[in-house]
């Protein structure tokens, strides 16, 4: 099996970090959601409450923070990604050694980094 071309690894950085980047809001969501119930429960003291609520909320809200702190970084890692993979796209066709699979492959990928970075940038 032939290793890899600069395209197809340029291909498969960006779309690694776009799907790492849909987790990460995932995991945001799914953060919001337990702190908003843990603080509905202990608003309305709720006889499920451990009785180191107030404990797990501090926990839940610091891992909130952090996971809010990776978005920064990870927007440039996706644009530094999306930058490398144009110049790769250029390289690919300008040579004409690249197959119309890979570039298409290629281009898909160009198209979700972009608009990743573009929601980023509204957010």
């Amino acid at each position: 099996m032939a290793p890899p071309t600069p395209l197809a690894i340029a291909t498969q950085a960006v779309n690694r970090l776009v799907k790492e980047e849909s987790y990460y809001h995932k995991e945001q969501a799914s953060q919001e959601k337990r702190i908003n119930k843990l603080e509905e429960d202990i608003e309305n003291n709720s006889p499920d409450l451990d009785t180191n609520s107030e404990y797990i909320l501090k926990q839940e809200k610091a891992a909130l923070e952090e996971t809010k702190a990776v978005f920064e970084p990870l927007k440039k890692r996706i644009t530094e990604a999306v930058e490398k993979l144009e110049e790769q796209i250029a390289i690919t066709e300008s040579d004409g050694n690249g197959s119309e699979e890979e570039l298409k492959k290629a281009k898909e990928a160009l198209g979700t980094g972009q608009k990743a970075t573009e929601i980023q940038e509204e957010a």
